[in-house]
């Protein structure tokens, strides 16, 4: 189930806003999709990205995904336990799962995010 204190993308990322900083992460389905999770490429901190960026990649044992950043600013975290326990990111995607922290430069884009229950409307009509 998805929490309901964050906000949620169409490509499957999930941000947690406190304050001007945002934690970001993949949703419990992306990582279902994905399978087994072997690696993640991450961005640096210091790094600018724009909403809708790539910032990374994901490879599991079935494919490789783009991550992408849903919002705008510069990375000012990166979870570095992923590169030794990708896994982590299937096990708890919402807590110890996360990737990068983003301090934000325009903190209305959040508000354009899905909330949960748009998310699980959003994931209900992909699977029509």
């Amino acid at each position: 189930m998805e929490p309901a204190d964050l906000r949620y993308h169409k490509e499957h990322e999930w941000v947690r806003v406190d304050g001007t900083r945002a934690t970001l992460g993949i949703s419990d389905f992306a990582q279902d999709a994905l399978g087994d999770i072997v690696f993640v490429d991450l961005p640096k901190v210091g790094t600018t990205v724009t909403a809708g960026q790539q910032i990374g990649e994901v490879e599991s044992t079935k494919t490789t995904s783009s991550l992408y950043t849903p919002v705008s600013g510069k990375v000012v975290k990166v979870n570095t336990d992923l590169k030794d326990h990708p896994e982590v990111m299937n096990t708890d995607p919402y807590g110890k799962g996360w990737i990068v922290v983003i301090e934000l430069s325009n903190a209305a884009e959040v508000d354009g995010l899905m909330t949960a229950d748009q998310y699980r409307s959003f994931l209900a009509s992909q699977q029509k």
